[in-house]
């Protein structure tokens, strides 16, 4: 064949080979991903929303994801510094490697401040946490918060009167916020009922097992503070979604199909979580390191505490792109995106209301058969924990999915109205889910909040119990050894001198023993308490009537128990020799008798909530000398106007013994493990809150930049700014209405179900459910007030250029 023939006859064309399946969605990934950086700023703009979005939560669940790793090492630096073991009845000998220890704890205004006092029985004591070498006497080492502290208030450091010789490292202390000390002291100021012996450092944590409330309360707590993250993300993939369609309607004109528009929306989607990943973790990263700046509700953290678990940082980097994706294709599956526009101005088919009743009773079939059992048995209570959890979920995802439903069905009604009302409305009735979507978050706050205050105070009456003891009547008592009169009569004038102390109780307290019996150990013998204090101090104790210096009373229990000792009578001889352990010294016994003078009195709740029995006695009926063993007991009554009364009545305390036990007066008292949890829960709704209302305002932004030109074409033909103004102020609040009226529904029916699950009664606290609400609109109020500056913006006439 010629040359000429072979170039006149027509060659065959060969098909491209056809794309695999994972092919094509990869080369339509990356497309989407050029379009989402190389679109223009439209197409900037809104990846650079959907990632502050995506990174705002990203962030979030990086901290809630780092919280376990920051408890258990607050724990763990808590046990290595910890010595004494109080089930321990081991003790070690004296040695050179033991080193006698007692508590220097005290409080300054609020806060909580742990000291130890060190005392080495010889040349090589253990160390504590933190501390190169011990301090002499007269020394102390102290956290760097606490030396802060020392140096602000002269009040403390008098209190304190040890020369900081240096500064606890890391590894002493719980947090960057821990106030604590070590104090070197002289032995010889240890009373054996003040030290401890020990020959090493460190115990192990404490292996605590929640109650079903507490534990009920965690789980709960988690959900509804992670469930608007994780509705947030889902949202900021969302963002800006009517100018994708409208680009990839231009797509359509120039041959691609629908699937692969949906994959190019799904690419573009993906790079903007992945950017929002990487922004996410910068932010986590900025935050991680503002952690040991911050201390909240006495919870302070190292910023090395704050670390993710790889599982959980894994997931969330899997999670968070692949629900972007997924909510994309949702989005799309009912918008029909063809080459001559975007099919959304039609009426949209209703939405079902079937599927979105489901989800709340699913979740409420998983928490009906907890009811009355919840967290009764160990073996079963991590099945129930994740059961509980999962119906904690439905419920309130299922609340928000009603959302869209109800605004939809309610603003379809709306008609007649003032032009914002109006502009509004239609606004509504066009595009209702995105102004659902758009209080989402808050709905499930609210909503989650609202069962957890049910389940709340339920468990605060559980965990809370009366003291009996009454600051009205006294606010701060101090327990002190004393081996004579002279020393109690002393310290109780100091009391009186201080400045702020209004009233002074102040009594003698030892313990008797029938005179005629012959057995030593406290077992085999009944003994008796006696009191010695001036008639005021015992009229806070019994019901004594007329009182003068030398009388001599019985005081007998409102209700006496069958063991009560009645040896001690008017007449009665009684034995004064008892050791410290309170066994009785029959050789040579100090032997005093009850006036036959002596009247029987009630005795009555003292300011303390202990009721005083036995005998009552003023100073000039007995010496205090002549008690074996005496303790002063201190009631103080303070006066409100001084201004740190309390804290000149500690600094007399801690001038009368190194070793001082200072204490205030409080009417309840909350269980170790709810007050963490309540901190955590107040914590973690701090965190929460602050990303919703930043959430809303990104979420606002990027609502009024989608509709700029409307915008500017509204105020070119004459609309007053006003006008719009209230427009978008009525577009956000007839969500806000209808999403918090629908989270108290969603909210009391969980939290009813909470109750039922710890076989608690129903009960609401309606101020709190009103305060809470009342939050949840200030928030949409104040995103809308941030709002307004961005809207006049947008409505000057520059918003009709386009490109």
């Amino acid at each position: 064949m010629t040359i000429e023939e072979s170039a006149a006859e027509p060659r065959e064309r060969t098909a491209p080979p056809r794309r695999g399946a994972i092919t094509r969605w990869a080369a339509d990934l990356a497309m989407g991903a050029r379009f989402a950086v190389t679109g223009g700023r439209e197409s900037w703009a809104r990846t650079l929303m959907t990632a502050i979005g995506v990174g705002l939560g990203v962030a979030l669940l990086l901290l809630a994801s780092s919280a376990p790793h920051a408890y258990h090492a607050r724990e763990d630096r808590s046990a290595a510094r910890e010595a004494y073991e109080p089930g321990n009845d081991t003790k070690p000998k004296a040695g050179p490697h033991t080193i006698r220890i007692a508590g220097g704890n005290t409080t300054f205004r609020e806060d909580s401040i742990e000291g130890t006092l060190l005392a080495p029985d010889g040349n090589s004591p253990p160390k504590p946490p933190g501390v190169d070498r011990l301090p002499a006497p007269g020394q102390m080492w102290v956290s760097p918060a606490l030396k802060k502290l020392l140096a602000d208030h002269d009040l403390l450091r008098q209190r304190l009167p040890y020369r900081v010789v240096g500064t606890i490292a890391d590894s002493g202390l719980s947090g960057p916020a821990d106030l604590r000390y070590y104090a070197g002291v002289d032995a010889g100021v240890f009373g054996d009922a003040h030290a401890e012996r020990v020959d090493h450092w460190g115990t192990e944590p404490p292996d605590q097992v929640l109650s079903p409330g507490v534990l009920l309360l965690v789980v709960v707590g988690c959900v509804v503070l992670l469930v608007p993250v994780l509705i947030f993300i889902a949202t900021a993939a969302r963002f800006g979604g009517e100018r994708r369609d409208r680009r990839l309607a231009a797509l359509r004109l120039v041959g691609a199909d629908s699937h692969m528009t949906r994959r190019i929306a799904a690419g573009e989607a993906l790079f903007g979580s992945l950017l929002g990943l990487a922004a996410g973790g910068l932010m986590f990263l900025a935050v991680r390191r503002l952690v040991s700046t911050v201390s909240l509700w006495d919870v302070s953290f190292f910023a090395a505490d704050i670390r993710p678990s790889a599982p959980l940082a894994l997931l969330i980097a899997v999670v968070v792109p692949a629900s972007a994706v997924l909510v994309t294709l949702f989005a799309l599956r009912g918008i029909a995106i063809e080459p001559l526009g975007v099919v959304r101005n039609a009426t949209p088919r209703r939405r079902r209301l079937w599927w979105r009743l489901l989800l709340p009773v699913l979740g409420m079939g998983l928490l009906v058969p907890l009811a009355g059992g919840f967290g009764a048995t160990s073996h079963s209570r991590d099945a129930e924990t994740y059961q509980a959890a999962a119906g904690a979920v439905l419920v309130l995802i299922g609340t928000t999915a009603l959302l869209p439903w109800l605004v939809e069905a309610v603003v379809e009604r709306f008609g007649r109205g003032p032009v914002s009302w109006q502009l509004a409305t239609r606004r509504l009735q066009l595009s209702s889910g995105t102004a659902a979507r758009a209080v989402s978050g808050i709905t499930v706050a609210v909503a989650g909040a609202i069962a957890i205050q049910m389940l709340f105070a339920t468990v605060q009456d559980t965990q809370t119990k009366l003291t009996g003891q009454d600051p009205q009547r006294a606010q701060i008592g101090m327990t002190l050894d004393v081996d004579n009169g002279a020393q109690a009569s002393a310290a109780l004038a100091k009391y009186r001198a201080t400045k702020g102390v209004r009233q002074v109780f102040g009594s003698v307290g030892a313990s008797v023993a029938e005179a005629r019996s012959k057995a030593t150990s406290r077992e085999d013998v009944d003994v008796q308490s006696i009191t010695v204090a001036d008639c005021p101090t015992l009229r806070e104790m019994a019901d004594i009537g007329r009182c003068s210096d030398g009388d001599v009373f019985l005081g007998k229990l409102s209700i006496p128990y069958e063991e009560e000792p009645d040896f001690a009578k008017p007449g009665a001889q009684v034995n004064l020799r008892l050791d410290h352990n309170g066994n009785v010294i029959t050789r040579n016994p100090e032997l005093w008798t009850i006036p036959r003078s002596t009247r029987t009195v009630t005795a009555k709740d003292d300011p303390q909530g202990a009721e005083n029995s036995g005998i009552l006695a003023t100073p000039g009926a007995i010496d205090v000398a002549r008690l074996s063993d005496p303790t002063a007991q201190i009631l103080l009554r303070l006066d409100p106007r001084v201004p740190d009364a309390a804290e000149y009545a500690r600094n007399t305390g801690a001038a009368l013994t190194p070793v001082p036990d200072v204490y205030s007066l409080t009417s309840t008292t909350e269980s170790g493990q709810f007050s963490a949890v309540r901190k955590g829960l107040f914590i973690g709704a701090t965190a929460t809150l602050l990303l919703i209302g930043a959430s809303m305002v990104v979420s606002t932004l990027e609502q009024l930049r989608e509709r700029r030109r409307l915008l500017s074409v509204l105020v070119a033909f004459g609309t007053r700014r006003a006008t719009l103004s209230w427009s978008v102020l009525w577009q956000t609040a007839i969500p806000v209405v209808l999403g918090l009226a629908l989270s108290i529904a969603g909210g009391l029916a969980l939290g009813t179900m909470l109750l039922e699950m710890v076989n608690e009664p129903w009960t609401v606290d309606w101020t709190n459910l009103t305060l809470m609400t009342g939050v949840g609109a200030g928030v949409i109020g104040l995103v809308t007030l941030v709002s307004l500056p961005p809207l006049w913006r947008m409505m000057r006439p520059e918003g009709l250029r386009t490109e």
